[in-house]
């Protein structure tokens, strides 16, 4: 079932929103991060780069298998009736919402109906600081009858609220215990060997209990230092530092980073690295799931681009944790493309959510046949996934924008400010071995163990 965005799309005045030069943030990698006032933080950054946001001057949740679509006509909607004053024009800056989207259409039992569990959510904060190669700004929104005097005033006045260790965390089994995740492992390698589908990705969950309240920003300070490579990100409650983007769109060029196929690095040496990164490339086993995984965003991304370029072989990308093969895609849109059940026009192109829209879910975070994979998931798993790999990323005025997929990720819980939800997953194929899933899966969960406070 599809459903309307809520009711809080409707504004009694239009957004207005005001872009302005501000100088170059002091500080290295945590510099935006740094600049987040409250535990309702709104991020996507990588490499110090990126945008922040907070408070929220407009929320629009959808959900069903129209969640996407129902999220950007609300989206262009809003824009329609928006005053906007540009003056730096860089990727980011205007009007900007921050997303996140539910791996599925619906989610089992209760929370089948709860639009950011299983659904989507785009939000419009009243403050966005960015920062691109060596060029900041700040953004401002507001309706049109409770004006701010200036943006850099609204920056000026926002208190920052002490940043807190959420102390000590007891570690608790998710939906299924390991030796159980293990079993549902096996059952997948089964179904593969038997010819009902050529790969299938399982993930499980892992509940940590803290001490202290969780204050976001203590997740995402500690996620940008030590995965600087990745985009960490934190979106209504979703905090993560993703290594795969499933799309980004600029000025009409379309990049897609693809991830499969993994090997834990955690604890050796460089030369152990090397070693272990050379034992990953030449991998029958996670050579096949990357090319899966490859094949997949290939064939979304074809009808929408002319040209188009996939690399003949991936290159290893090195994450303090683990190892990946990965490929970039890049491609250039073609003049009037439109994806189905989008609302763009054929002269603005599909926009990067309407792009994000038809990549999700790609073998990476589901499997290969899409539909059969995807059936099996939800036969054997044995949990809601929630928003874990789904699309979550921010989308421009302009229909631009980077959504990764939300991976090395944890959801907050908004009953238990001092519950935490850890989701790892991985592609499994024929060859798979459940003890090794469990490893892998294990290795996929240190980022945020460690932002929790760990080692």
């Amino acid at each position: 079932m599809t459903a309307e965005p809520s009711a809080t799309a409707a504004q009694p005045h239009p957004l207005v929103v005001r872009t302005t030069r501000i100088p170059d943030l002091p500080g290295g990698l945590d510099a935006l991060v740094d600049l987040l006032p409250d535990a309702r933080p709104l991020a996507w950054v990588r490499r110090g780069d990126g945008i922040v946001g907070w408070g929220e001057a407009l929320r629009l949740e959808t959900w069903g298998p129209g969640r996407f679509a129902d999220a950007e006509a609300a989206w262009h909607e809003t824009l329609a009736r928006a005053v906007v004053r540009d003056e730096v024009g860089l990727p980011g800056t205007g009007p900007v919402a921050f997303g996140s989207f539910a791996f599925d259409d619906s989610a089992p039992g209760d929370d089948a109906h709860d639009p950011v569990r299983a659904g989507g959510v785009l939000v419009v904060p009243r403050v966005v600081v960015g920062r691109r190669d060596g060029q900041a700004w700040l953004t401002t929104v507001d309706t049109a009858g409770s004006l701010s005097s200036s943006p850099t005033d609204a920056l000026r006045r926002t208190p920052r609220a002490p940043v807190t260790s959420p102390g000590e965390v007891a570690w608790h089994d998710g939906a299924l215990r390991a030796d159980d995740w293990a079993a549902v492992v096996a059952e997948g390698v089964e179904r593969i060997r038997s010819g009902a589908l050529e790969k299938v990705v399982l993930a499980r969950d892992v509940v940590a209990h803290t001490a202290e309240p969780v204050d976001p920003r203590w997740l995402l300070a500690r996620l940008a230092s030590a995965y600087e490579a990745c985009w960490t990100f934190s979106v209504d409650g979703l905090v993560g530092a993703t290594p795969e983007l499933l799309v980004r769109s600029e000025k009409g060029l379309v990049t897609s980073r693809v991830l499969a196929g993994t090997i834990r690095r955690g604890g050796l040496s460089d030369d152990e690295a090397l070693l272990r990164a050379a034992q990953l490339a030449r991998s029958s086993k996670d050579l096949e799931e990357h090319e899966y995984a490859v094949r997949s965003v290939a064939q979304a991304l074809a009808p929408f681009c002319s040209s188009m370029n996939v690399p003949d072989a991936p290159f290893v990308l090195h994450l303090p944790n683990v190892m990946h093969l990965a490929s970039d895609v890049t491609a250039v849109l073609a003049r009037g493309a439109v994806v189905p059940g989008s609302s763009g026009g054929a002269a603005a192109g599909p926009t990067s959510l309407a792009l994000a829209a038809a990549l999700h879910p790609s073998a990476a975070v589901c499997g290969t046949p899409t539909s059969v994979a995807r059936e099996l998931i939800r036969e054997i798993e044995g949990m809601d996934r929630g928003r874990y790999a789904g699309p979550v990323g921010w989308l421009g005025a302009d229909g631009d924008g980077e959504w990764g997929i939300a991976l090395r990720s944890a959801e907050l819980s908004a009953a238990d400010p001092r519950s935490v939800r850890l989701f790892a997953g991985c592609g499994i194929v024929a060859a798979s071995d459940p003890a090794a899933e469990v490893a892998e899966s294990e290795a996929k969960l240190e980022p945020m163990r460690y932002a929790l406070g760990g080692a």
